[in-house]
């Protein structure tokens, strides 16, 4: 059970080590783009590729869904990157329901791991597998795996590598419960008795207006958290006030004494943006304006005549 291509990865290594895949389910196609076209998923695509049987239920309490999973008689289900099952779902299989999700839980339950660890500024994150239960991201865990991050990789980036080192850690899990020989610990172990656990909920439009009142780390976070989607964005404001949406996909940070206005554009007009901020200057990279396409900053400034007078809101 998956969606996009974070899924792909592991179903394929599943068919790769010859796993019997009774079934892949998606979610149904969707209108999208201009020509409002109807999308299949990713996970749809590689099963229609690999002639998978593929359920695409509007609703996973449907009837006729239910029946069908019961005629499969799987013995383990498998969500990566899906919706949340209701219990009739999830508790149906002879060994269970596990999940593969971006993040060492406990930490970071929710729809957007990936992004949130990033945007926080985590130096580590990684990967969980576990047994499906009631509450969203809570059942027990069997395994995890953790990678380091830089403070320069964005979401896209720890995506990448979290989507194949995910299917490693689906098929080492999928094996351990086939041989009836696996972990199972509580999420409760995994921290401290009065430690906060972080979530990662849907990210909104209010969580991409990059605010240039805060630190260079925390803005420089934010705008590679949210990289390549749903993307940081602000306005570049011309003396006269003309705005100009802009989304910004790349970035660097410069600790420095500052000569300029928090908020304040510097450029050379032909190969760097700066932006001012209280500890620094934000280094923008690759930009977007409204539009128009993704540019790499100099190739941005061939076709924009931006000046010192400029500002960012």
């Amino acid at each position: 059970m998956g969606t996009p291509e974070f899924a792909v990865a592991s179903l394929d290594l599943l068919l790769q080590n010859n796993y019997n895949i009774a079934a892949v389910v998606t979610v149904p196609d969707k209108p999208a783009g201009r020509g409002q076209q109807l999308q299949q998923s990713a996970v749809k695509k590689y099963a229609l590729e690999k002639k998978l049987t593929i359920l695409q239920p509007e609703k996973l309490k449907d009837e006729n869904f239910i029946k069908h999973l019961k005629v499969l008689n799987v013995d383990l289900q498998i969500v990566v990157a899906f919706r949340m099952l209701p219990e009739i779902v999830w508790n149906m299989p002879r060994l269970g329901t596990i999940n593969l999700h971006g993040s060492l839980l406990p930490n970071y339950r929710g729809a957007a791991p990936i992004n949130w660890a990033v945007i926080n500024g985590e130096k580590e994150t990684g990967v969980s597998t576990f047994f499906l239960q009631q509450e969203i991201d809570t059942g027990k865990i069997i395994y995890q795996e953790k990678i380091q991050m830089d403070e320069n990789e964005t979401a896209g980036d720890i995506h990448d590598k979290l989507m194949h080192i995910g299917a490693q850690l689906i098929l080492k899990t999928v094996k351990a419960i086939e041989n009836g020989a696996y972990p199972q610990i509580d999420q409760s172990a995994l921290t401290e008795a009065d430690e906060k656990i972080k979530l990662a909920p849907k990210i909104f439009k209010q969580d991409c207006r990059i605010d240039w009142s805060r630190s260079a780390d925390e803005i420089h976070n934010q705008i590679r958290g949210l990289s390549p989607y749903p993307t940081a964005f602000t306005d570049f404001v011309s003396p006269d006030g003309k705005l100009i949406l802009v989304k910004i996909f790349s970035s660097k940070k410069e600790k420095k004494s500052l000569n300029y206005p928090v908020g304040s554009i510097i450029s050379d007009s032909k190969s760097f943006i700066k932006i001012a901020v209280k500890d620094g200057y934000i280094l923008i990279e690759e930009l977007q304006a409204a539009g128009k396409k993704r540019l790499a900053v100099n190739e941005f400034l061939r076709g924009f005549q931006l000046k010192n007078d400029w500002n960012v809101i």
